[in-house]
């Protein structure tokens, strides 16, 4: 009966996930070209997924997302975590903070995108005019034409654009946590941080993994914000995984190696997630994982 209940939640999955996944595999295994009319199709076996290897633009397309996944996720578990820790405590007006802190993340991405490039822009932008109205500088920053700065500026856009998010979740976590631990954490005279270590981290595990997931997920298919933002440039130098295989893809229609790029995406997010299940999925305990 159990299985009866679950088959038509499989064949859902099946449908829209795992034949779709399966078509991809099967056209990487294949050099497609559809620039030209009538280009034949050659089949190259496991190819396609060869030439990934010694690709050095999949490289810094590798390198520029492992970029925006580690620090940006890591600001916004820090970050997300202060602004739940605030709203979870009662105070004067507390609703509207609450819905005040979810704007960023409620507001469409290319909006973002747009707000932040003028933002940035060279000579009128306001960041400029703010740092040079303090001395910081001395002269405007190209900071979406510099290589220096370009993929900084875009991890500062995903940091704000996202964070609310995870103190979404967060916040969520905190209010699940018992409220007599707390009591009894106070009557035994424990200090706040040994309360936040001892209680509230290890208790927050579960929903930290959650944050963690969705935003690698997140990152790793990150399209739309730096498209619109950057353009991949200057170069390549915020040019994305997500990016470089819609350009392989739909720019220069190889099916063929986009299609391998695509697979090889989805191989790295299964492998970092299982990773990740691994070490903090375990019970707060110890005894192994979930």
């Amino acid at each position: 009966m159990a299985m009866w209940f679950v088959l038509p939640a499989m064949l859902t999955i099946a449908l829209i996930a795992f034949v779709p996944l399966g078509r991809a595999f099967w056209l990487s295994l294949w050099e497609i070209n559809l620039r030209f009319a009538n280009t034949p199709r050659v089949f190259v076996g496991l190819d396609n997924y060869w030439d990934i290897l010694r690709d050095e633009r999949f490289h810094n397309a590798l390198k520029v997302s492992g970029m925006i996944a580690f620090w940006s996720i890591v600001a916004e578990l820090v970050l997300g975590m202060v602004f739940a820790l605030a709203i979870n405590r009662s105070f004067i007006g507390r609703g509207p903070v609450r819905a005040s802190v979810l704007i960023p993340w409620a507001l469409t991405t290319v909006v973002s995108a747009k707000m932040w490039q003028l933002m940035y822009q060279t000579d009128f932008g306001i960041i400029n005019r703010f740092l040079g109205d303090l001395n910081v500088i001395s002269k405007p920053i190209p900071w979406l034409a510099s290589p220096d700065f370009a993929l900084w500026a875009l991890v500062l856009a995903e940091i704000w654009k996202t964070t609310p998010f995870a103190a979404l979740l967060l916040l969520a976590g905190l209010q699940l946590i018992p409220s007599d631990l707390y009591e009894a954490s106070a009557l035994d005279g424990a200090s706040e941080w040994s309360t936040f270590w001892h209680i509230t981290l290890p208790l927050l595990r579960p929903t930290l993994l959650v944050v963690l997931l969705f935003r690698f997920i997140d990152v790793a298919r990150m399209f739309d914000l730096p498209f619109v933002l950057t353009g991949g440039g200057p170069g390549f130098q915020t040019e994305t995984l997500t990016m470089y295989t819609y350009r392989v893809l739909f720019t220069n229609l190889q099916f063929g190696m986009g299609s391998a790029l695509a697979v090889s995406v989805f191989i790295i997010v299964l492998l970092f997630s299982y990773l990740f299940i691994k070490v903090l999925g375990a019970p707060v305990g110890g005894g192994g994982s979930r």
